[in-house]
């Protein structure tokens, strides 16, 4: 008897795409996320090490108004910005699901182990917090770093929401797309743990370049121990805990600090 091809053959091939369409897919999903975000923090850095006056004479400002004067469009402006950051992450969603699998839970970012999740991130961003502190104090002493300012927004009343909003964005962006989706992928195209677990870590400090050498080094390391942890885990959901609270900290805790502490530098 013979069989026709038709629909159901088509679904099954779909199922299985070739190493080119997921090595072009990859390479798409980080050109418009955090690979192009490497480029911009390339081109700053440039700009920033050839400007006159040394590094940490300048700022890198994280969390700036978009409209000053116009709070209520300064709003939407920043949920637009935060919404728009997420779509790469709906976009890996899309292609786990059409390929198969269950979607985001398939990195490990579901509702299925909500406490233990918030419990190792919050012993991940206790560790990392405290030397990530003082890394950043002693790069920018040194020359390395430029003077970071995790936000720079109005004093409205949306300001500490949209604070949290955007270190919520950074976490659920960065560790689906460069650590669950990324290694998922380059496994997936044969390269070695070792491989993955650098080009993980090369490209997480890549867009943190923008703060600086001490930006891109600190990430670096940070990229290692998070990939290591994904590793033994499986799952990015206490990555992403971890990442929200260390951004809710800087975020928040520069709003209330600033200028009021002396070892917090300012510009």
């Amino acid at each position: 008897m013979q069989v026709e091809a038709g629909p159901v053959a088509e679904s099954v091939d779909d199922e299985r795409p070739s190493r080119r369409i997921l090595r072009d897919e990859t390479l798409l999903v980080l050109g418009l996320s955090l690979g192009a975000s490497g480029v911009s923090a390339l081109i700053s850095f440039v700009g920033s090490v050839t400007r006159p006056g040394g590094l940490k004479d300048q700022a890198a400002t994280l969390n700036a108004s978009a409209a000053p004067g116009r709070p209520w469009l300064d709003l939407a402006w920043q949920l637009f910005g935060i919404a728009s950051a997420l779509v790469p992450v709906a976009l890996v969603a899309h292609f786990l699901v059409r390929e198969g699998q269950n979607g985001l839970r398939t990195l490990g970012f579901d509702r299925t182990r909500p406490w233990s999740d918030l419990g190792r991130g919050a012993g991940i961003a206790a560790v990392i917090g405290s030397t990530g502190i003082a890394f950043y104090l002693l790069a920018r002493e040194l020359g390395f770093n430029l003077t970071v300012v995790p936000e720079a927004l109005p004093e409205v009343w949306w300001k500490y929401p949209v604070l949290i909003l955007s270190a919520l964005q950074n976490a659920i962006l960065e560790e689906v797309i460069v650590v669950g989706y990324l290694l998922r992928r380059l496994d997936r195209l044969g390269w070695t743990p070792g491989t993955a677990l650098t080009a993980s870590a090369v490209l997480r400090g890549s867009y943190h370049l923008y703060q600086g050498v001490g930006g891109f080094i600190g990430n670096m390391v940070m990229g290692v121990v998070f990939v290591w942890l994904y590793r033994r885990w499986g799952r990015v959901g206490p990555l992403v805990a971890a990442h929200s609270l260390l951004d809710i900290g800087a975020f928040v805790g520069y709003a209330l600090l600033a200028g009021k502490v002396a070892w917090l530098p300012t510009p």
